[in-house]
């Protein structure tokens, strides 16, 4: 690994953006809170996972061309917002239930685990809502050279990607684990619409956003 190579400033930087609240911040704790510490860290496993895939697309040059091309980043930018638009109508949506939401799967402090299909669901939105988002790539196609050596070696590279995903994947699984932590509180049928009226309308303000920025 090449003394000039920057890991601890550049960690930072990456936990600092992953802080920033975001449609990450807002999946992972609905998950968490409405489903518990299973499915909670499914969807952090599956935004480090999204944050891995980004990286690594920087890192080849496909971010480069991501930036370089208006209607290849328009698009994934507008599939990235209609997914958005779709997980937040599905969490209004909810709050028709007289329960407040998706019922809460676990009875006691942890309780029998979620099933499989809301775990997966979990892992494939966190997955999905960060691939889809193109401002990720184009923020680690310029922020990573800053870190690197002007030629970095591939181990290098190697390890400026396995920081990018390790701090990203740390942050949300932490997430994750607080929030369940409050599981009794969100047992109750107000707390829960009010949650998914607050994720819900966050998201699709969040796609509005990403349409017009």
């Amino acid at each position: 690994m090449s003394s000039e190579l920057h890991v601890l400033p550049y960690a930072l930087v990456v936990l600092l953006g992953a802080l920033s609240p975001g449609p990450d911040f807002a999946l992972v704790t609905r998950h968490a809170a409405l489903h518990g510490r299973r499915a909670g860290v499914a969807a952090g496993v599956g935004i480090g996972g999204g944050m891995a895939v980004n990286t690594l697309a920087a890192l080849l040059g496909v971010g480069a061309v991501i930036a370089a091309a208006p209607w290849l980043y328009a698009t994934i930018r507008y599939l990235g917002a209609a997914y958005l638009v779709y997980l937040g109508a599905m969490a209004l949506l909810s709050l028709r239930r007289r329960s407040g939401g998706e019922e809460a799967s676990e009875p006691g402090p942890d309780g029998p685990p979620p099933g499989r299909g809301q775990v997966g669901s979990a892992f494939r939105q966190g997955l999905i809502t960060n691939i889809l988002n193109p401002k990720a790539i184009v923020f680690l196609v310029a922020l990573m050279p800053q870190f690197m050596p002007a030629a970095p070696s591939v181990l290098d590279r190697v390890v400026v990607g396995s920081v990018t995903t390790a701090v990203t994947l740390g942050w949300f699984v932490l997430v994750a684990l607080a929030v369940s932590a409050l599981r009794r509180v969100f047992r109750r049928p107000a707390v829960r619409r009010g949650l998914n009226a607050v994720t819900g309308t966050l998201l699709v303000g969040l796609a509005v956003r990403l349409v017009l920025t």
